[in-house]
């Protein structure tokens, strides 16, 4: 039985490697991205561009979509030159992006209207996951067009959940962004802790992630902390804009949210500074900055 036809709009750093393993899985894929140069890497791997979302659209069995924030989705399938001009009946959207649950819900009422399925599928595991294939995906939708594209996403995850129902997917990936952004916090203060104490990181580092403290971030991040580098495996913008449709969403449902707000706070300081672009484990620089100067770190 032939594989489907995959259209997959949005190649940026997560969308670049997942369209490619999606190639590797022995799919036929056409992209499209605001920005061509973006796709390159997935076209030199053997995808067929498109000029625009309609025509990545026009013979594809399932649309992927992974790009950054509300409105582009909603361009992207409902606006001029988008999916809905091109789709036929029976085709199924998967959107990818962490975008508002409500709109969600909003732009599948109207691409049922032309037969039309969305299932929203956001993903957790950054650039790394995405990399290498081991994405968590939380998806929500029509519980049978889930199953019915569980092969295709699990070429681009390790593990694939069904949340419930349309837009149940964004509303459990924002619930992830909130524990998230308190063990970058955490991994943030506990080694500015660490530093200021006069400790030796690496030491520290190894000692914390044997135990309790131990997990994928500080695995990740660590690393890059002690090294300085402070290049995105997710972008300090784009987790302020996650923050922000959780701090929405939790408005509307009235759930006081006090550490994600006090952690927007801090990563606006370094969006002032200029360092929108920089890794979230840039945190730790505003952290240190909250202390006395570096020449007053005790010695131990």
């Amino acid at each position: 039985m032939a594989k489907e036809q995959i259209a997959f709009i949005g190649t940026g750093i997560m969308g670049a490697p997942m369209a490619c393993n999606l190639l590797k899985a022995g799919y036929a894929v056409t992209v499209h991205s605001r920005t061509k140069s973006r796709s390159v890497p997935v076209i030199e791997a053997g995808a067929v561009w498109a000029e625009t979302p309609a025509a990545a659209a026009h013979n594809a069995d399932v649309v992927i979509t992974c790009v950054t924030d509300t409105p582009d989705v909603e361009k992207v399938l409902l606006g001029a030159e988008g999916v809905i001009e091109s789709a036929r009946p029976a085709t199924i959207c998967v959107d990818m992006s962490t975008i508002s649950p409500a709109k969600t819900v909003q732009m599948g009422r109207l691409l049922a209207e032309k037969g039309v399925q969305l299932i929203d599928a956001p993903v957790s595991g950054g650039q790394i996951g995405a990399i290498e294939a081991k994405l968590s995906i939380m998806a929500g939708g029509p519980e049978e067009a889930v199953e019915k594209v569980r092969p295709i996403l699990m070429a681009i995850g390790r593990s694939l959940t069904y949340c419930g129902p349309l837009g149940s997917g964004q509303t459990t990936k924002l619930a992830n962004q909130v524990m998230v952004i308190h063990t970058i916090m955490s991994i943030a203060e506990g080694l500015a802790f660490a530093e200021r104490a006069g400790l030796n990181l690496d030491t520290t580092l190894a000692a914390t992630s044997a135990g309790a403290a131990g997990s994928h971030s500080l695995k990740a991040l660590g690393p890059k902390i002690i090294a300085g580098d402070m290049a995105p495996a997710f972008m300090v913008d784009l987790q302020l804009k996650d923050l922000r449709l959780v701090l929405e969403y939790a408005a509307q449902i009235g759930q006081p949210l006090p550490g994600v707000a006090l952690a927007t706070e801090l990563l606006r300081a370094l969006q002032a500074r200029g360092r929108g672009k920089d890794g979230t484990q840039a945190l730790i620089d505003v952290i240190r900055q909250l202390g006395p100067g570096p020449g007053n770190a005790r010695k131990v």
